[in-house]
């Protein structure tokens, strides 16, 4: 009887106490989310209304489904299972982050619904749409991996001390670096800081140049800003006057005005706001023209796809993309 009792309370040590004293040793597990900080944690809807716009109607899709066919709209297949992921999550982050917002404020140009299917939210086609743009293999083998992807991360999403984060934007490419978002667009958000991207190689629109006269620059800002005349144009009338952390052009000085180089981006319609400026000499504004190289394709905040596909072929998985992306943040 005395060896029987003896052997339950070695048992017990094992089972109960070892454990402890590893605990106290070495730390517990951080990569896993305690209860405190999943409190918060919010169940996706079984489905949600999108805005077709060339249609001009509401369709109501399964949630889950919706997630994977914006995944396979905005991020090419062959990214890699742990970039997909990544972007399986941001994009549910998103939907989730609209649907809240939406009865506080219904979008202008969608009313109907929180969301559209168009880059004003995010992309959107369907599986039938899908699968009649890509090659005939694609659906047996590209779309099973985006499927697999998303079925891997289902109901996962991003969260900021405890709260959804609501902001979790993405782009294509950064050219290096990506931005604050206050540097880009009026908001403040902690977890939309500047980060290093430095494996987007093979990514699109990598010095890429384009040309203008100085007369079709100015018409073009005048354009598009016509309470802002730039008087006529010459080449030492132009420069860039500051940047931002993440080097993309912040202020440039355009004849008699200043622009964002945001700006600049959109009346011109470069890629990227990270550009330089070159010029090749004329006599008039319709022979001096302004040569733009830029680097990059997007706004430039939050995740940068083509730095979350170098991130997974340099061997960091979903989480870890994500959390080099959006500062600060947790997945679950």
């Amino acid at each position: 009887m005395k060896a029987v009792i003896q052997t339950v309370i070695i048992i017990l040590i094992i089972l109960v106490v070892f454990p402890l004293v590893l605990v106290l040793f070495f730390g517990s597990n951080n990569d896993t989310p305690g209860a405190e900080e999943t409190k918060n944690k919010l169940d996706v809807p079984e489905t949600i209304q999108v805005w077709k716009e060339e249609e001009g109607k509401a369709v109501e899709v399964d949630f889950e489904e919706y997630v994977t066919c914006v995944v396979a709209s905005e991020m090419p297949w062959d990214f890699g299972e742990e970039a997909l992921k990544a972007q399986s999550v941001a994009a549910r982050t998103y939907a989730m982050a609209k649907i809240l917002k939406y009865e506080e404020k219904k979008p202008e140009t969608h009313p109907d619904t929180p969301v559209c299917d168009t880059t004003h939210c995010q992309a959107y086609k369907t599986e039938d749409e899908l699968i009649s743009i890509h090659d005939s293999d694609w659906e047996e083998n590209g779309f099973e991996i985006i499927k697999e992807a998303c079925r891997a991360t289902s109901g996962e999403m991003l969260y900021y001390d405890g709260e959804l984060v609501m902001q979790p934007l993405f782009f294509s490419s950064s050219g290096g670096h990506t931005e604050n978002s206050q540097d880009v667009f009026s908001g403040t958000y902690p977890y939309l800081v500047s980060v290093s991207s430095p494996y987007e190689e093979g990514a699109t629109h990598s010095d890429e140049e384009r040309k203008f006269t100085l007369r079709e620059m100015r018409n073009a800002l005048e354009t598009k800003y016509p309470d802002r005349p730039t008087g006529t144009l010459e080449a030492d009338k132009i420069s860039i006057l500051s940047r931002t952390e993440g080097g993309r052009v912040d202020v440039m000085q355009v004849g008699n005005e200043k622009f964002k180089g945001t700006e600049i981006r959109t009346a011109l319609g470069l890629s990227s706001a990270l550009f330089s400026i070159d010029f090749e000499a004329g006599s008039n504004e319709d022979d001096t023209e302004i040569i733009f190289t830029s680097n990059g394709s997007g706004h430039g905040v939050g995740m940068s796809q083509y730095g979350a596909r170098g991130m997974a072929s340099h061997g960091s998985d979903y989480k870890e993309i994500l959390a080099h992306y959006y500062t600060g943040t947790s997945v679950y």
